[in-house]
């Protein structure tokens, strides 16, 4: 099983794979050849062409132009490109392989076409199709994950949720019954009521507008400081471009959370809590700083409630290669960076 990790983290298998196919196209192919060394020359360079033409068009055709639906464009570039490398096979050959392969590069045009295009078109198809099947068996994966983590999250809502009419009700009789000098106790009631109204419904959607989770945030910010003293400071910055665009619900509370559960608790000092928001270059920055006990344990073993691996699945799941997620932990500063792609938005 180890052995199996290794090799999938260190990508060991794409070596495998033509390591194998090097050897077995030389296997068969070498007394075709007038000596074993043109015949270990013709192969590499075979081999080689055909790897680098096999991942440009995986790893950079399909998901910059037919992912994102520009099929013309896919389909001229991947036409173009072939030729091009099977030009490029034929040129290299002519040169190191001489005076084996000596042949003019223009001379004999349906041969060449016949020998290196239509190879090279048949084993890329087959390598595209091969990639397009795997991301779509993956992202197969992923919504039967995303389905059954939502149909779990929504039974445990279910179980856990009491009547919110008799909720909110129950909210407004106690706003009525404090005492309207107590300006401070009605205004933090109201905020927990927004709070409970924006879980109860808002977040029944898949996306909520930016707007609201940073007015949701905004109001967990203000409960969270009335229980903090005055030695305690939380900064919260929201750059331009905050709108217009929407992320999953309740995504960036749980790391303001977690800087609360975890804030130092210096007597002498100011103990800080610094959180960022921001919108640039199609990306949403999300940034949480907070001061913390030198020597205490990490934060990450147990992010506001939830556990850090279950908010990295989480990421993993919605935004899957559309996220960056760093952390720091160092000289009493615990720092959580979060950059979420808006593109596809």
């Amino acid at each position: 099983m180890r052995f199996l990790e290794t090799i999938r983290k260190y990508k060991l298998h794409h070596l495998i794979f033509w390591s194998i196919l090097f050897g077995s196209w030389y296997f068969f192919r070498y007394q075709d050849f007038p000596t074993k060394s043109i015949a270990l020359k013709e192969v590499t360079v075979k081999v080689a062409v055909l790897a680098s033409l096999v991942y440009m068009t995986n790893y950079w055709l399909i998901p910059q132009f037919l992912y994102r639906k520009k099929y013309l464009a896919f389909a001229c570039l991947y036409v173009f490109s072939i030729f091009l490398f099977g030009w490029l096979k034929v040129f290299i050959n002519s040169r190191l392989l001489e005076p084996f392969y000596n042949m003019a590069l223009f001379d004999d045009f349906k041969g060449r076409i016949y020998d290196n295009i239509i190879p090279l078109f048949l084993l890329v198809s087959t390598g595209a199709a091969a990639k397009i099947l795997f991301d779509y068996m993956l992202t197969q994966r992923r919504l039967t994950e995303i389905s059954k983590e939502r149909a779990e999250t929504e039974l445990k809502f279910l179980k856990s949720q009491i009547n919110p009419h008799f909720l909110f009700n129950s909210l407004n009789s106690i706003y009525f019954l404090i005492d309207k000098q107590n300006t401070s106790a009605r205004q933090t009631l109201l905020q927990f009521s927004d709070l409970l109204r924006y879980q109860l419904y808002d977040c029944n959607n898949d996306r909520i507008p930016i707007e609201k989770e940073m007015a949701y945030l905004k109001d967990y910010i203000r409960l969270q400081q009335i229980r903090k003293e005055n030695n305690y400071q939380v900064y919260l910055k929201c750059g331009d471009g905050l709108s217009g665009f929407s992320i999953v619900p309740l995504l960036l509370v749980p790391f303001v959370e977690n800087a609360f559960k975890h804030i130092s608790h210096h007597s002498g000092e100011m103990n800080t809590i610094d959180v960022q928001a921001s919108r640039e270059n199609g990306y949403f920055n999300f940034k949480v700083i907070n001061t913390k006990e030198n020597g205490s344990v990490s934060n990450e073993p147990n992010l506001g409630g939830i556990g850090l691996a279950n908010v990295k699945r989480r990421l993993e799941l919605l935004y899957p290669d559309q996220h960056k997620l760093t952390i720091a932990d160092a000289n009493g500063v615990f720092e959580i960076n979060l950059k979420l792609q808006l593109s596809w938005s």
